[in-house]
Formats: structure tokens, C-alpha cells, sequence
């Protein structure tokens, strides 16, 4: 499959169910934990989940002119992309992500025996349960896992957005 058609399907397929309610920092680096949930490609009945966290390097407004740099994403690996082909792509279509350092790093992979819509209620009761606000689940092809997570940063740099603008005019103010 083509950058475009992977593309595509994550932006299709992506679901975001708990989003983290914090805001992003304006001016130090913001740590996202994430549960990503994908329908197994061995069985379609089981689930894969990955649980991690992406490091996002001071996600300011100000863009330098640097494209951003993925590390942990594994393109080259999973889907044979370089990471320079993935920001042009994203950069030619008008996505914009700060271009800064986004780290990614999966601490859990694993596959429960139990289709998606189950593995999702019990996770979802189980951050209800806990009030947890700094962790995301998100839903998405497990073929293209990277781009459902870029989509899901991507929200919360648009969600953060007003309240970065607040937070440059008060330090410029105080300057």
C-alpha cells in the first residue's frame, strides 16, 4: 500500500475514546501516555494492545523550521516508510505538527483473546474507575499503529492550542 492509502485508512479508521484532559505544556516537554487497541492481523477476534507513552519536546506554537523528528515509531520497520517520506507526506497535505522531537515508547505489546469492543469497555471502566486524566485510548489498524498516534497528538496540539497562545502573551507580557 501506497503513503497515501495508509494514510487514509488511519485517518478512517482512528477512534479516539479517552482523551487526556490536561493541557499540553507550553514550555517544557509533555510525556502522553497512550493505550492503542487494534483488531489482531492473525485473528481478528483477539486484540492487540500496545500501551505506551510519546514524549513531545516542548509542543510551543512557535515553529522553528525544522521538520519534526519520529523516533520510536518504527516507519522503516513496520511499514517499509523513511521517516522523511512520512513529514513531507504529512507536510504536503497541510498536517502540521510542531516541528519538534516526538518520542515514542511502547512499553507493553500484547494480544488479549477477546474481540475489540470488549478489550475497549473493560479499559475504559478501568480508567473511569481509576480517574485517570493523563491517558489516552485510542482505536485503530494495527498495520498503520503510528499514524492513529500522530493523529491522536495531533488533537491534542489542536485542543492546546488557545491556551499556548495565553501562555506566550502572559510571558511576553512579564518580559
Amino acid at each position: 500500500m501506497d503513503i497515501e492509502s495508509l494514510w487514509n485508512k488511519a485517518i478512517k479508521e482512528t477512534e479516539i475514546h479517552w482523551q487526556r484532559l490536561e493541557y499540553l505544556a507550553t514550555f517544557q516537554p509533555t510525556r502522553i501516555s497512550y493505550i492503542l487497541l487494534s483488531k489482531s492481523d492473525i485473528s481478528p477476534e483477539d486484540t492487540v494492545v500496545r500501551k505506551g507513552s510519546i514524549e513531545v519536546l516542548q509542543p510551543v506554537i512557535i515553529v522553528p523550521p525544522d521538520y519534526p523528528i519520529f523516533e520510536g515509531f518504527n516507519f522503516k520497520e513496520d511499514i517499509g516508510l523513511e521517516s522523511d517520506s512520512v513529514r513531507a507526506f504529512l507536510y504536503m497535505r497541510g498536517i502540521k505538527l510542531p516541528s519538534l522531537k516526538y518520542y515514542n515508547k511502547t512499553f507493553t505489546l500484547d494480544v488479549w483473546e477477546m474481540p475489540i469492543t470488549d478489550a475497549l469497555a473493560k479499559i475504559k471502566n478501568d480508567l473511569y474507575r481509576r480517574e485517570d486524566t493523563k491517558t489516552g485510548l485510542i482505536v485503530g489498524p494495527n498495520d498503520v499503529w503510528q499514524f492513529s498516534l500522530l493523529i491522536y497528538v495531533a488533537s491534542l496540539i489542536d485542543r492546546s492550542f488557545e491556551h499556548d497562545l495565553k501562555r506566550i502573551w502572559e510571558k511576553n507580557s512579564q518580559e
